[in-house]
């Protein structure tokens, strides 16, 4: 069962649900403006000022059973409010929300790019559009280009949007308690940590 409009309100109202931009007060989501991002099923979310881009050139492979490999190979570009970042054809990067999102026990969140900038060729995950009860945090978004020009896209505009799933009840093991939950708490565009995996961790 998907949240409607009138229910995501309520959910932000009560603090069921919690949305804010700490590392942003300069642009904060005031509780107006929240809630013109809430549409019929959803809501919309901006774009952070902060992206990670893989050193390509220096690094051969990218191998889960040789931790090293995921380590020092991406590069941490700052954008300033009102400057663009240019997102070439065929490039990957990761993004993050300006917002960070507390997300209670019973209620999975989904991640869905935007019309609006699909239709310029960017799409904003590669398949970790899921976002788990108990997790709180940013988002990572992973962007590509699949346009053959250029496209800009600039810190605090509108990015994303997420839909609210009401589970059939609370979860046992709600992403903040589980043992091995990798992004929990997260601000940055975090890099994968799959070789954190248990079948990846070498023994000993």
């Amino acid at each position: 069962m998907i949240l409607s409009d009138r229910d995501i309100r309520k959910a932000l109202e009560t603090g069921r649900v919690k949305i804010d931009s700490p590392q942003h007060p300069s642009m904060p989501l005031r509780a107006g403006e929240m809630f013109q991002h809430i549409h019929a099923s959803s809501m919309d979310l901006r774009l952070g000022n902060t992206f990670k881009l893989y050193e390509h050139s220096k690094f051969a492979v990218l191998d889960p059973k040789q931790p090293e490999s995921f380590h020092g190979n991406m590069r941490t570009i700052t954008i300033p409010d009102n400057e663009p970042f240019i997102v070439q054809p065929g490039e990957f990067v990761l993004g993050v929300t300006r917002e960070h999102i507390t997300v209670p026990d019973d209620l999975v969140v989904r991640v869905e790019g935007r019309s609006s900038l699909g239709r310029l060729g960017i799409i904003v995950h590669s398949t970790a559009g899921f976002v788990d009860p108990g997790f709180s945090g940013t988002i990572t978004l992973e962007i590509s280009n699949l346009n053959r020009m250029p496209v800009a896209l600039y810190p605090g505009m509108r990015v994303c949007q997420i839909a609210f799933e009401q589970m059939t009840s609370k979860a046992d093991m709600p992403y903040n308690l589980k043992p091995n939950s990798k992004y929990q708490g997260q601000i940055l565009p975090e890099e994968s940590r799959l070789a954190a995996d248990p079948e990846f961790m070498k023994k000993g």
